[in-house]
């Protein structure tokens, strides 16, 4: 069964059937509450609760951490993209965990960004110190994934692909909204990752929806395969996952990208987000996004967060 653990400024809580209950402990990271999985415990059990909606959320991943994305790892948002799903490597990108907000937090606009897009995600955290050179397999994955997050990959088109880096573009303040909870899993509960089904609505309307089956292209067991060759990872951890079809950005039609990339890089950028600017999806000055993952069954639910979109 899984434990949804929450937390507030001043307190870890999980969430029981009937509201929230206090963790009994003196943890302030996301590493020294998941050491303390006996508190977690006895919490659950406990029937002295409070509204889980009375409670000022924080993101359950505390900051300074590693925060690692895979990239374009849905075959989905691959095709949207222009690209083959079939030549696309693993590849990692990192994001500043300065960049980490709560479940409720607004997500702030820079006044120099222009094109502000969405990438709802699946975020592990990591439970344990891996070093380098770890063997990590099938049997053993429950051990260092402690648990999910719902995560929005927020990004800044018009500084990211002129770059052609990401680091910047998404490491801006309150660009990896993260929770509402750190839902822990057991090895059976993990093992229905491809289950999951991710959502995004911007103001209500249904912009991404797909189910992790199918579509992702690089496992979780792959992804830390890859990642602990050559990057030693510690406890409270996050890797977020990739994100499908749907996002505000799309490619151009292919002739068009053909005479694109005849063009100098300015003018072909130029060019690019001229076009961009008539496109209405991108996020603006008072949209609400929300964003949600969990089965279709509800056994497994990473909860929503609901962030609202304000320009600097």
């Amino acid at each position: 069964m899984t434990l949804s653990v929450l937390r507030t400024p001043d307190a870890w809580w999980v969430h029981t059937p009937t509201g929230a209950a206090k963790i009994a402990t003196d943890a302030t990271t996301t590493a020294e509450i998941l050491a303390d999985r006996a508190a977690i415990e006895a919490a659950a059990a406990d029937t002295a609760t409070v509204p889980v909606d009375s409670l000022d959320l924080l993101s359950p991943v505390t900051a300074p951490c590693r925060v690692v994305a895979q990239m374009t790892n849905y075959s989905s948002h691959v095709k949207d993209s222009g690209m083959d799903p079939a030549t696309i490597p693993l590849t990692f990108f990192r994001k500043s965990s300065a960049s980490i907000a709560g479940p409720r937090d607004s997500i702030v606009k820079p006044n120099h960004v222009r094109f502000l897009d969405y990438e709802v995600e699946i975020g592990l955290v990591i439970g344990t110190d891996i070093p380098v050179g770890s063997t990590i397999d099938e049997s053993n994955l429950a051990d260092y994934v402690a648990g999910l997050v719902v995560t929005n990959d927020v990004s800044a088109r018009d500084i990211q692909l002129p770059q052609t880096q990401f680091y910047e573009a998404k490491s801006y303040p309150t660009f990896t909204p993260v929770g509402p909870a750190l839902v822990l899993l057991t090895a059976a509960e993990l093992k229905r990752f491809g289950e999951l089904r991710l959502q995004l609505r911007v103001n209500d309307q249904l912009r991404q929806d797909m189910l992790v089956a199918g579509d992702m292209i690089y496992s979780p067991l792959k992804a830390l395969q890859s990642l602990t060759r050559f990057q030693h990872l510690s406890a409270g951890d996050l890797i977020l996952t990739g994100t499908p079809v749907g996002t505000a950005m799309s490619a151009p039609p292919k002739p068009l990208a053909v005479i694109a990339g005849l063009l100098p890089p300015a003018v072909k950028w130029k060019a690019f987000f001229k076009g961009q600017a008539r496109n209405p999806k991108y996020l603006h000055d008072g949209d609400v996004v929300e964003a949600t993952v969990g089965t279709d069954d509800g056994a497994i639910d990473l909860g929503t967060q609901r962030t609202a979109v304000k320009y600097a």
